[in-house]
C-alpha cells in the first residue's frame, strides 16, 4: 500500500466520529447534490406584473450559448419589453437582453437580443398554444434564475390590464397604505 492509500483511509476513520466510515450527513449529501430548494434570481420583470393579469406560471429551460451562461452568473440581462412565442410548435425567448461576456474571445461573442429557445414539454406547448391564441393572452417571462446550475425561465400567461385596471390598483394600494398607517398610529397613541 502507498504512502498516499495509508493517508486516505486514516482520513476517512478520523473524520467518521460517531458515524459509520465514508457516510455522509444530510447537509454533505444537498450540498454535493445541488440543493434543489437553492434558487439564484438573476433578474426579474417587475413591470409585467403592473402591466398584465397574470393568469398562470410555467418553468421552462433556456437553451444558452456558454458566454450567455458566464454573463447570466454575473447578472447581466433584462426582460424589459421582452416576449415569448410560439412558432412551429417550438417556444421562443424574443428581445430578451444577456449582454456579451467580457472575458470571452472575439469568436465568444453573441447578439444580446437574439431569440433564445425555450425548453418545454410538447404537451405543455400545445396547452400554451390553445390559451394564446384565445384573444388578449400572450407570454410574458416574469424571472430569470438558476435551479441547481440550470438556467431557468418563468413564463406567464397573461392578459393585459387596461388603464383604469392599472388606476384601481394604485387607488386600492393607496388605501391599504393609509389604512395601515392609521392602525399604527392607533397603537402607539393607545
Amino acid at each position: 500500500m502507498t504512502l498516499s492509500g495509508v493517508s486516505r483511509q486514516a482520513g476517512r476513520a478520523g473524520t467518521a466520529t460517531g458515524r459509520r466510515a465514508g457516510a455522509m450527513s444530510a447537509s454533505e449529501k444537498n450540498r454535493r447534490a445541488g440543493d434543489t430548494s437553492e434558487i439564484k434570481t438573476v433578474t426579474e420583470n417587475r413591470r409585467a406584473r403592473h402591466d398584465y393579469h397574470i393568469e398562470d406560471t410555467i418553468e421552462a429551460g433556456l437553451c444558452l450559448l456558454g458566454s450567455e451562461v458566464k454573463s447570466l452568473r454575473q447578472g447581466a440581462a433584462n426582460l424589459q419589453d421582452s416576449y415569448a412565442e410560439i412558432r412551429d410548435g417550438e417556444v421562443f425567448l424574443v428581445n430578451a437582453h444577456i449582454a456579451p461576456y467580457r472575458a470571452a474571445a472575439f469568436f465568444g461573442h453573441h447578439d444580446p437580443r437574439r431569440r433564445r429557445k425555450l425548453l418545454l414539454h410538447r404537451a405543455e406547448i400545445r396547452r400554451l398554444e390553445a390559451r394564446v391564441r384565445q384573444r388578449g393572452y400572450t407570454l410574458v417571462p416574469l424571472r430569470i434564475y438558476f435551479r441547481r446550475g440550470l438556467a431557468k425561465v418563468e413564463l406567464a400567461l397573461a392578459r393585459g390590464k387596461r388603464l383604469y385596471d392599472r388606476r384601481r390598483e394604485i387607488a386600492e394600494r393607496d388605501a391599504r397604505r393609509e389604512a395601515e398607517r392609521e392602525l399604527s398610529r392607533a397603537r402607539r397613541h393607545a
